[in-house]
């Protein structure tokens, strides 16, 4: 598994249980009224989706939030690895150098003869 899903997994798991009773609003069923309760009808449903609306933009707001923290995380990891690979690149550089003279030490006596 990639490094980088677990933190991003642990980050949006705790918010999909929201994100799925946000997505699936309840909202007034309507009824058989009368033209006067159908305006206080619309009224209510007008205000249950403005508070969904609101209610989703701080979930969205939020859920940027810990992206960012995450993006954040991930370049920190890869800066750490660049690092580590151009170390771990200097030390093969070096054992095929000492490599190299190592076998023309062990062949100087085999061409001297």
């Amino acid at each position: 598994m990639a490094a980088w899903f677990l933190p991003a997994l642990k980050a949006v798991l705790p918010h999909v249980g929201t994100i799925i009773s946000s997505a699936a609003p309840v909202f007034t069923k309507k009824s058989d009224a009368t033209v006067a309760n159908q305006t206080l009808l619309l009224q209510q449903q007008v205000t249950e989706l403005q508070a969904a609306a609101s209610q989703n933009a701080a979930h969205v707001r939020e859920l940027a939030e810990q992206l960012q923290s995450t993006v954040a995380a991930l370049e920190q990891g890869a800066s750490i690895a660049e690092v580590r690979l151009r170390r771990a690149l200097v030390f093969c550089a070096a054992a095929i150098g000492v490599s190299t003279v190592a076998l023309i030490v062990a062949l100087l006596p085999y061409f001297n003869r």
